[in-house]
């Protein structure tokens, strides 16, 4: 018997190498003025920003020019929202990475009302966003965080009393994805392989789940097929493999639609926690992470529930599809995944926590912070403790 589940809607999807062409005639679909959301200055110095403006020129389309450096924060969000509520702003399109695709999320769902972002943000608002949004065009320029396919939009607060904090509805999921894999050929080796472990994570969390479906399943799947072949090679030597950046593109779309709709797991509970006290980006702590929060979780299942347990299965599944090989059994299985993210920790060259700052007198606050979420076994406050002492 198949359990019931819910699945939120998805996107207008336009992916492929060559589809930016088709910005221009989707921004005129909505109307006679964009607000460009994009980072503080990469987009800019591409031939596609020349291209987009004198398109939109010819066209007789007025845009408002919105930068974003570093993850948006509520000041931020506001600034641009009072700023824009003074133009006739018909659709946002958001173009780049993660925090400009979640800084454009958030100014088109805050355009309507104008108000202060941290009023509605989860667990630090107290009020409930009614749900109107400006359309908005999502563009990413990295695979990772799957956000042009989800409905929220990730705020950071850094420091003392930090947080990050979701603005949430779905009412929020863009109205359309476009995602063209030459976008990303340009991205540097450390920021694909931290933006390609953020949607790993989020891929085999969402497939563990304790709220995971045979949809997201099928999803999560596919996206990690796409994964197991081609994260080394494109954060390596073969960056501008286009083909390469299409798998990786195709995989972070998947991981949107997965996280939306079977939540995750341990490591992005560390990584809410963390990304609010210290700046480090959250593919990073993600990708550090995955190995041991994996091989507490895999030893605890296997402790409490015997080898033959469902996640245990999905678990050793994907360690017979990233080594390549069929699993003899579970037990056997579960060792290759732990031994692949092992190497590829090694391999990606990803940064203990110590580099940003992280002590040890500052575990205890992100234990506090952090969350087991849909984790298909509850770690302990002694065992969340261990992930992180074990990446310090």
């Amino acid at each position: 018997m198949i359990r019931p589940f819910d699945f939120v809607r998805m996107p207008s999807l336009v992916f492929g190498a060559g589809k930016i062409t088709a910005l221009p005639r989707l921004i005129a679909a909505y109307g006679n003025h964009v607000a460009l959301v994009t980072g503080a200055a990469s987009f800019r110095a591409t031939a596609h920003w020349d291209e987009l403006i004198k398109e939109l020129n010819e066209g007789g389309i007025a845009y408002t020019h919105i930068t974003v450096a570093g993850e948006p924060s509520p000041a931020m969000v506001d600034e641009a929202v009072a700023h824009l509520r003074a133009q006739p702003v018909d659709v946002v399109v958001a173009w780049g990475g993660g925090s400009v695709l979640d800084a454009g999320k958030a100014i088109a769902a805050m355009l309507p009302t104008g108000e202060p972002i941290i009023d509605y943000l989860e667990g630090v608002g107290t009020k409930e966003h009614h749900g109107a949004t400006k359309p908005l065009i999502a563009v990413p320029t990295t695979a990772g965080t799957g956000s042009e396919a989800t409905k929220n939009a990730v705020i950071s607060q850094v420091g003392e009393g930090g947080f990050k904090k979701s603005l949430r509805h779905d009412n929020f999921v863009p109205a359309v994805a476009l995602v063209d894999p030459e976008l990303a050929v340009t991205c540097p080796p450390a920021v694909t392989a931290a933006c390609g472990m953020d949607a790993f994570t989020q891929l085999l969390e969402g497939y563990v789940s304790t709220g995971a479906s045979p949809l997201t399943d099928a999803l999560a799947w596919s996206g990690l097929e796409c994964i197991a072949r081609t994260l080394p090679l494109v954060a390596g030597d073969r960056g501008d493999d286009v083909d390469l950046r299409g798998q990786m593109a195709y995989a972070a779309l998947m991981s949107g639609l997965v996280l939306a709709n079977a939540g995750l797991g341990v490591v992005h509970g560390f990584a809410a926690a963390v990304g609010g006290y210290f700046p480090i980006a959250h593919g990073a702590v993600c990708g550090t992470l995955m190995w041991p929060a994996n091989e507490l979780t895999i030893a605890k299942l296997a402790c409490v529930h015997g080898w033959d347990h469902p996640a245990l299965i999905k678990f050793a599944r994907v360690g017979g599809l990233l080594a390549g090989v069929e699993a003899k059994n579970v037990r056997q299985g579960c060792k290759l995944l732990l031994s692949i993210l092992e190497e590829w920790t090694e391999l990606l060259q990803l940064p203990r926590l110590r580099r940003f700052g992280v002590s040890e007198d500052d575990l205890p606050k992100i234990v506090a912070a952090a969350g087991n979420k849909s984790n298909p076994v509850k770690l302990s406050e002694e065992e969340l403790t261990e992930v992180l002492h074990r990446r310090l």
